[in-house]
């Protein structure tokens, strides 16, 4: 009886270690900690909202999805060693980076190895231009581009700001300087020109020199590509010297700690986004089922899930689980359905048809506004 117990035993761990063996493994790669770590949480909160729907339904041909979290804190170099890290454990599939900055050195790495990435997050152009110039067919984004979000709220400043003075700031970043420079080509295109364009440095804790050349200058509107500890610190430290900008964002400040840092004085500042995926029909089933754990799957939490949707429907369509294959089943010119809506890739990777809200804070809350 004895012997029967260890054999069952060992045949249990051996059939629970084969189980573990055959699943399809994802990595989710973000800034976990640090101070864009609400994106990180994002991330993580919609990939494992995706991965729980789709095993809840067999899984994938067969498999259960098993995410793997990695943080880089949206640092170039960690964001390196971190795709290192991935590709050395023999994962095919990566859901990130988060920051621009991160992804496009990381994209290397994985196209050397074959990993297929999507960014659920990274806008700046460079990152897919650059991989379809050299030919690295698996790197996509499922999110859109700075040029489109500057073709798109260059042309509306122009129009709704004409004879105000408009300052172009950014962090100095390749995604805050990339969605700025964007929307300066593309509001000077309109006959809009700013009297004041600089980069700043990220991090630091005193803008007040920043606000007063400003406040110097008459600036009646700042763009400024960043995030939201920058932002929020720049408004603050406006309002102590009793003075008010209208300051237009992208898509960084999707998060309520946004009104944490600004508060008050972030009543009014508007901020450009995809059209809301909470609002689609598509997204019902998901939005509730993540409220319903306590979170709101605000700023890229649905985008991060709807790559791993996007994976999923990938390998189904490829029937297999080689990444090269499932990158060209992805861009085949057939359209996936997601919690952000049907969506198609171009020859890139890069997401076909992408739609704009205009957003604004109040009261530490944002909406879309009637344009």
């Amino acid at each position: 009886m004895k012997s029967i117990l260890i054999l069952g035993t060992a045949l249990g761990l051996v059939m629970a270690t084969a189980a573990r063996a055959d699943d399809l493994t994802i990595a989710v790669a973000g800034p976990m900690t640090g101070p864009l770590a609400t994106i990180g949480d994002q991330f993580k909160q919609g990939a494992q909202a995706a991965a729980d729907a789709i095993n809840g339904k067999g899984g994938v041909l067969g498999r259960q999805i098993k995410l793997q979290f990695e943080d880089d804190q949206c640092d170039p170099k960690q964001a390196v060693s971190v795709a290192n890290r991935i590709t050395a454990a023999g994962i095919g599939f990566v859901d990130g980076h988060a920051c621009s900055g991160s992804s496009i050195p990381a994209s290397a790495v994985y196209a050397e190895n074959g990993t297929l990435m999507m960014s659920p997050a990274s806008s700046n152009p460079v990152m897919t231009d650059d991989a379809a110039a050299k030919g690295w067919a698996n790197i996509m984004r499922l999110y859109t581009r700075d040029d489109a979000q500057g073709a798109f709220i260059g042309p509306w400043i122009a129009q709704q700001y004409a004879g105000k003075n408009v300052a172009v700031l950014h962090d100095k970043t390749a995604y805050g300087q990339g969605v700025a420079d964007a929307v300066r080509a593309t509001m000077n295109e309109k006959g809009l020109k700013e009297v004041l364009a600089e980069g700043i440095n990220p991090g630091e804790k005193d803008y007040n020199a920043l606000v007063t050349k400003l406040k110097d200058a008459k600036v009646d509107v700042v763009y400024f590509g960043g995030y939201h500890p920058e932002a929020g610190l720049m408004l603050r430290q406006a309002a102590e010297q009793n003075y008010k900008f209208q300051l237009i964002m992208p898509d960084s400040i999707a998060s309520p700690e946004f009104w944490q840092v600004a508060g008050p004085a972030g009543e009014g500042t508007l901020f450009v986004f995809p059209s809301d995926p909470q609002a689609k029909p598509e997204a019902k089933e998901a939005v509730e089922k993540i409220k319903s754990g306590g979170f709101k799957p605000e700023g890229f939490t649905l985008f991060s899930y709807a790559v791993i949707q996007a994976f999923a429907q990938g390998i189904e369509r490829a029937g297999s689980d080689d990444p090269t294959k499932v990158a060209e089943a992805l861009k085949n010119g057939q359209s996936i359905d997601t919690v952000v809506g049907t969506v198609t890739f171009d020859e890139k990777g890069d997401l076909k048809n992408a739609s704009y809200d205009i957003n604004r804070w109040s009261n530490g809350a944002y909406a879309p506004i009637a344009q």
